[in-house]
């Protein structure tokens, strides 16, 4: 379902609930630019530091473009599990972004586009025009403060700078002398009315009067003068002229108010789309309420009070599991688009990301755990290697049928969310795991640069892949063995971990699997799992064992690491 900005504020509350009542929630993000070593093309890449870069490199390049560029497209998809029908349902929404915060708000933010990630969406139906025409507005948590700051000085600043006309402004220092004989002939009166006091231009009264009134100049010494010498008075700008009144501080006060509501109800507005993110973070969200939307919820006013007193009990302190694929990238600009500035050093930035979401798939790490033919796979190619698999059921709403297009985030979250159901079932039904394996030191094996067949960059050179793992592969069975331990379990029942001997020569130690005889065979769909009614149909519950295995781990190709670990999953 394409959600605009215009109709975000009316469908928030199915929204929130969508995220409360999902299992997981699977992302994914389009961006106005990729990093200078993942435009250079994956042939280029190879080149440099041969081959590969420290994970805190990549992290320092990545935060530099998160840090010039934006967030142009993000798609959720939420997951639920219908257990009277045995299936999962399915709930995609994508959402363009509008760069540009609202005109009414002090805070402001350059747009930066790049013309090789503009072709790149363009090539994939990406309407150029739909995130600044119809596009929800966000705020950073950084950038809600920053304008809560700045309104707060607005409100109790000394009402604006000092300032005194010069000696041979002649025309600035007649206008003071006239301002104070009126104000004192004024307050000289003898009667109550007029209760007001308009200072324009000499001459207004009298027709037919050619000025178009005070200036903003003389606006600033009107103010300044009643302020300073008579603090009892109030004034207040209109068109060409000052109005002066005797201060009413109840009148005043209740201004006040009102003025807080309206930024309040204008800057709950602008948070817009970070307040679903703040529902998959389990973050506050007493700022929301039907008052902050105007005459959206007017005839649903106490149905929608209690909807939003309900969803904030459930999304308040409870982190969903955030799935994405090949995910580093993404929670990078997640973290600068709707949190704030990033660490450092990726150690701070892996405590973080981890502190806000404690559990996290990325279907990349899942489909390359030991399997690192799967490296030259894309996400539409996985989706589409295990498209046969008949368990578990996967249902949609009718807004699943209105994707169809990769690269838009929307349809690319929902093929997420799709492999990681498909996957996961299909790895545990296996009962076999075996922790990361490191790759062979006599010959460097070279991962694919970051993005390929994702959110930005081409993989151009499949073939060239799979030839290096061959050769790896090749490599790895001549030697003698190494004596690895390897671990195995039932993931649907409690185990314990068997340490067995060394891998045999006839097992391909990347797939687990006898060796194929065809060199140029790409890796298959595991199918030799035994399906039956309970494994094989359900996601492995969060609490088992198969998540330390996969979860909280991002594969980052191209890395000498090639794993950015999040941290424990917790149980």
């Amino acid at each position: 379902m394409d959600v605009s900005g215009q109709d975000f504020h009316r469908l928030l509350p199915s929204l929130l609930e969508a995220i409360a009542d999902a299992q997981f929630v699977a992302i994914d993000l389009e961006f106005s630019g990729i990093s200078n070593q993942q435009k250079s093309g994956s042939r280029a890449y190879k080149q440099y530091a041969g081959g590969k870069s420290s994970l805190q490199n990549r992290y320092e390049e990545e935060k530099v473009t998160a840090e010039r560029y934006q967030v142009l497209q993000m798609g959720i998809t939420c997951v639920g599990e219908n257990l009277d029908r045995g299936v999962y349902v399915f709930r995609p929404y994508n959402f363009n972004l509008n760069p540009f915060p609202d005109e009414k708000m002090n805070i402001q933010r350059d747009v930066t586009l790049q013309g090789r990630a503009m072709q790149f969406l363009y090539r994939h139906n990406f309407r150029m025009e739909g995130p600044f025409h119809s596009g929800v507005h966000y705020l950073s948590r950084t950038e809600e403060s920053e304008e809560r700051q700045i309104e707060t000085q607005l409100q109790t600043r000394d009402e604006g700078p000092k300032v005194q006309p010069a000696a041979d402004d002649i025309v600035s220092l007649e206008f003071l002398r006239r301002l104070r004989q009126e104000v004192i002939a004024w307050k000289s009166r003898s009667t109550a009315t007029p209760g007001f006091l308009n200072i324009a231009p000499i001459g207004h009264d009298q027709p037919p009067y050619p000025e178009r009134g005070l200036n903003n100049y003389q606006k600033l010494l009107v103010h300044q003068y009643i302020r300073t010498d008579h603090p009892e008075l109030a004034t207040a700008s209109r068109p060409g002229f000052v109005q002066i009144t005797a201060r009413d501080q109840e009148r005043q006060d209740a201004e006040k108010q009102q003025r807080a509501k309206t930024f309040e109800e204008r800057l709950v507005r602008q948070v817009g789309l970070r307040w679903l993110v703040e529902a998959m973070h389990g973050g506050d969200l007493s700022a929301i309420n039907q008052d902050s939307f105007g005459q959206v919820f007017a005839s649903r006013k106490g149905s929608i009070t209690s909807k939003l007193t309900s969803l904030r009990s459930r999304l308040e302190g409870h982190s969903t599991v955030l799935v994405g694929h090949n995910l580093f990238l993404d929670l990078i600009y997640l973290h600068a688009c709707f949190f704030g500035p990033l660490p450092d050093k990726v150690e701070d930035f892996q405590r973080v990301i981890h502190n806000l979401f404690p559990r996290i798939i990325d279907t990349k790490y899942l489909a390359t755990h030991n399997q690192l033919g799967m490296a030259a796979f894309n996400l539409e190619e996985l989706d589409q290697l295990h498209s046969q698999q008949a368990q578990p059921i996967i249902g949609h709403t009718k807004y699943a049928a209105a994707f169809n297009t990769t690269h838009q985030a929307g349809f690319d979250s929902f093929m997420t969310a799709r492999l990681l159901v498909r996957l996961s079932v299909n790895l545990e039904a296996s009962g076999e795991y075996i922790e990361e394996l490191p790759s062979p030191t006599d010959e460097p094996f070279y991962t694919p640069a970051e993005g390929e067949g994702d959110d930005l960059m081409d993989f151009n050179d499949v073939s060239e892949q799979l030839e290096a793992i061959d050769r790896t592969s090749s490599k790895s069975s001549s030697r003698p063995s190494s004596g690895i331990a390897t671990s195995r379990t039932t993931f649907s029942s409690a185990t314990k971990f068997d340490l067995l001997g060394d891998l045999s020569a006839d097992i391909d130690p990347f797939t687990l699997r006898p060796r194929t005889p065809d060199p140029e065979a790409k890796p298959e769909l595991r199918s030799d799992a035994k399906v039956d009614n309970e494994t094989g149909r359900r996601l492995p519950a969060w609490e088992s064992d198969f998540w330390r295995v996969y979860g909280n781990k991002l594969r980052v190709n191209g890395t000498i690491e090639g794993v950015c670990d999040l941290g424990l999953w917790p149980k």
